[in-house]
């Protein structure tokens, strides 16, 4: 049966509103110009056909071919038209709002059916028949399909939920890259290395997806992690010091400045300390270069600082040698603390020999910024030698609630804490590290066998003390030179006799 003259206006008309969907999507969206215009192109042709067949007559209005050709027709328009419509939706009026693109296929897919069935059941042909005797047909397809189906709904499901969108960069099954399209049956993954790999749908929906540089809804740079090993001669602070000033000043492409990159140390290996430089890179797709570009401005940062990143060796030392070396190495170390106690007033009374002595019995305590050496309060019968760095001194408030005052900064070759070594007095102050600082302690037991030997030291190191405490006591009271020595003469007694009765000399 051909189309009456009423079916030819009812598909114009269908027409005419998808015209008017058209121009009104070219203009909101000038993008899709092109694509609209081979949509008007469709549904013209299909009104042409329509108009064509309504002008025929007579046998050829029964054949088959004619109504192939209606059916046809009307498909055109009723592709063109829907088409149009969804494109005004998706792309046009709700744009901004990021609709999943596969809605809009099933969409399609659906209203396509539906016009299908409509357009059969104008025709005389009963649907009731069709669907109650392909009943297990259907059920055969359903089975053998199962799997498609399931990718096809897990597709649906990724987008409809925004679990993974185009232009995320993810890592699932092993697999990393950049989401460049969700399809029907599967997501496709580009990764840098040139390969795009085709991820089913429903695998993504049973197995752990991890999206890379995204934060809920909010996108954010990615951190990675190059790691480096630096000797153990470079106390670990150094290394993070240096290479954090170092990349503070530099300026690498695809490394973000926030958050700032920083060095950490990772582990201790047998032959050295492995650190790590925690970036956040802007542009997965860079990865691997900028790797390189961190390494490259790290091993400059080293090199720059004299620090070295050993080389794979192993060194087989016969016990004789092993000693040798520790003996040189004891060597130096005693050289060391012997120059130091030669540059500390306390000790400027001592021979050589009893420096020599002394430097034997000291204890290396290395301490890092922040670090608190000694605690105001605390008892104690032992000296701290400042060989290196510096230490703040403080003193608490007069009142509970009142912050510590800052009394002074000591910097090596200096001494605190003598107090709790030549009397046992507890701390009368706090003393912190303000850098990186390698101190000596020394014992009273350590002292003990000079003072037996030396007991004439008493005064002379009574002397010491009590022209240090006067001195501190000068710069908080603002006391004269006079006053100062005064002070200084009353305390030498004073201080005598608590160092004998400490160590139990004999008068």
């Amino acid at each position: 049966m051909m189309p009456t003259q009423a079916t030819l206006f009812e598909a114009t008309l269908f027409a005419a509103v998808g015209l008017v969907l058209a121009l009104a999507t070219m203009r909101i969206a000038p993008l899709l110009r092109k694509t609209m215009v081979n949509m008007v192109i469709v549904m013209a042709v299909g009104i042409l056909g329509l108009f064509a067949l309504t002008k025929l007559g007579g046998p050829v209005a029964e054949t088959t071919m004619a109504v192939v050709a209606r059916e046809v027709s009307f498909l055109l328009v009723a592709v063109g038209v829907t088409l149009v419509l969804l494109m005004f939706l998706f792309q046009g009026v709700f744009a901004k709002a990021g609709l999943p693109r596969i809605l809009a296929d099933v969409m399609l897919v659906l209203l396509l059916i539906a016009f299908v069935l409509y357009r059969m059941n104008s025709s005389g042909v009963n649907l009731a028949g069709i669907v109650t005797t392909s009943a297990v047909i259907t059920g055969v397809i359903a089975f053998s399909l199962q799997e498609t189906l399931g990718n096809l709904w897990g597709g649906i499901a990724l987008q409809l939920d925004n679990t993974c969108r185009i232009g995320d960069w993810i890592r699932v099954a092993g697999v990393t890259g950049k989401i460049v399209d969700i399809r029907w049956r599967c997501l496709a993954v580009a990764t840098n290395d040139g390969e795009t790999v085709m991820i089913p749908n429903a695998q993504l929906i049973k197995n752990q997806v991890t999206v890379l540089a995204r934060r809920g809804d909010q996108k954010i740079p990615y951190r990675r992690r190059v790691d480096f090993p630096v000797t153990y001669d470079v106390a670990p602070s150094r290394v993070i010091a240096a290479i954090d000033t170092a990349l503070s000043r530099a300026e690498i492409p695809f490394v973000a400045t926030g958050p700032a990159p920083f060095c950490t140390c990772i582990s201790f290996g047998e032959q050295s300390i492995t650190y790590g430089v925690l970036y956040w890179l802007t542009d997965l797709s860079q990865d691997l270069l900028t790797d390189s570009r961190v390494h490259a401005h790290v091993f400059a940062a080293l090199a720059r600082h004299g620090m070295e990143i050993p080389l794979p060796r192993r060194i087989v030392l016969t016990s004789r040698a092993l000693d040798a070396k520790r003996a040189g190495v004891a060597q130096r170390e005693l050289e060391a603390r012997i120059d130091v106690l030669s540059h500390i007033d306390l000790f400027a009374a001592l021979t050589e020999g009893e420096r020599r002595a002394l430097a034997v019995e000291l204890v290396e305590a290395p301490y890092l910024a922040g670090d608190v050496i000694s605690r105001e309060g605390e008892v104690s019968d032992s000296l701290f030698i400042l060989a290196r760095g510096t230490v703040g001194v403080f003193r608490a408030g007069d009142a509970a609630d009142e912050p510590r005052r800052h009394l002074a900064d000591l910097a090596g070759p200096s001494y605190f804490g003598e107090m709790g070594l030549l009397t046992g007095q507890a701390r009368t102050a706090t003393v912190i590290a303000n850098a990186d600082v390698l101190c000596y302690l020394l014992e009273r037991a350590g002292f003990h066998a000079i003072l037996r030997a030396r007991p004439e030291l008493v005064e002379t190191l009574s002397h010491t003390v009590a022209s240090r405490q006067a001195a501190n006591v000068a710069t908080l009271q603002a006391l004269s030179a006079d006053a100062r020595t005064k002070l200084v003469s009353g305390k030498v007694p004073e201080l005598v006799r608590r160092i004998r009765e400490f160590f139990h000399l004999a008068r």
